[in-house]
């Protein structure tokens, strides 16, 4: 693995969301500024969306880790395409209250004694709906009367909405949301990164896994990783994770645009490439035919041609051992002077 032949701790360009790899870009740090606005007024929705990969799960860990729990009860619930009755069981369990086959009005019940106690800790509770564009505008309502619970005066529960861009539009748009739309008190929509941040963003999460400098980056190839993942942080993870790989295959100490350009094409051509159903009844047809391989790309063919020299030379070393063990085995003797000759020559 690449971060081996780099002396790195860790994989520095993982799919996983991983609050160690926070990177503060301008959105992220505005959505952060909304985030913290919203939580200091206690009530009401934050609604933060974002296009795929934009790291609207990268600052939900963010927040996670930053938060106080002894003064906020976070839970996190990952909504599917649920009907109002079912948002109701999917938040009593976020909660940890057991649905079972109890009823919506029992469920509410337990809901809301759940959160009293909280209150009574000393701890407001703030319910964190992932994918929320997928809730229809029954569970969205449903959501809203869970925020109406109070005591005191004090709103019991705070909800954070995230989704991609289609749940902005359906908020705005529906005439049956208007009172929800009246409980937001903070929106922001993630954008990707701007050119200039994609270098410190790669140097940063390099810099979590003991980075030391080995490769080094040519200017050029931040702009490639920018033209190639549009500043989108998971399509620029992707990118980067296998242009480290390519690098250290090469044994490359330096990483240029020209690099970037390859690697982002090949990956544009396996993204491409027709795929088989696996059992299909092309599939056996392929693994019993004799296949033409494809051609590979100038760069692809050095790579292979190295690689396929290496494995000649270990299968060939490998024959010369087995047979220098089997004349052994078959001998009653010790190694003879041939055989000690032939054993120094291989």
């Amino acid at each position: 693995m690449y971060q081996d032949h780099y002396g790195l701790t860790d994989r520095p360009f993982q799919l996983t969301p991983d609050p160690r790899f926070w990177f503060e870009s301008a959105t992220h740090r505005k959505a952060m500024a909304y985030l913290g606005y919203g939580l200091a007024q206690g009530e009401g929705f934050i609604v933060i969306t974002g296009d795929i990969g934009a790291g609207k799960t990268t600052l939900v860990a963010h927040l996670m880790a930053t938060i106080d729990p002894q003064r906020l009860t976070a839970v996190r619930m990952a909504s599917t395409q649920a009907d109002g009755d079912q948002l109701v069981g999917l938040a009593a369990q976020a909660f940890g209250i057991a649905s079972g086959e109890q009823g919506k009005a029992v469920l509410l019940d337990r809901i809301e004694r759940h959160l009293l106690d909280q209150a009574r800790s000393g701890r407001r509770t703030l319910l964190i709906v992932d994918e929320a564009q997928t809730l229809s505008p029954g569970a969205l309502e449903e959501l809203r009367m869970l925020s109406n619970f109070q005591s005191g005066g004090e709103s019991l529960l705070q909800i954070f909405l995230l989704g991609q861009p289609e749940f902005r539009e359906l908020l705005q748009g529906s005439d049956r949301l208007e009172q929800l739309r009246q409980r937001v008190i903070a929106t922001h929509h993630l954008d990707p990164m701007t050119a200039n941040e994609v270098g410190p963003y790669i140097l940063h999460r390099l810099a979590q896994v003991g980075w030391a400098g080995n490769p080094d980056f040519e200017t050029s190839a931040y702009d490639a990783f920018y033209r190639h993942s549009g500043g989108v942080p998971r399509k620029l993870n992707q990118i980067a994770g296998r242009v480290l790989l390519a690098a250290a295959v090469d044994g490359r100490s330096t990483i240029d645009a020209a690099l970037v350009d390859s690697v982002a094409a090949e990956m544009d051509g396996d993204a491409n490439r027709p795929r088989i159903a696996a059992g299909s009844d092309v599939e056996p047809r392929l693994r019993s035919a004799s296949v033409t391989p494809l051609r590979a790309e100038p760069a692809q063919d050095a790579r292979l041609n190295a690689i396929e020299a290496r494995q000649d030379e270990l299968e060939a070393s490998l024959r010369r051992v087995l047979g220098l063990l089997i004349d052994w085995v078959e001998s009653d003797t010790p190694f003879s002077r041939a055989d000690r000759s032939r054993h120094n020559a291989a």
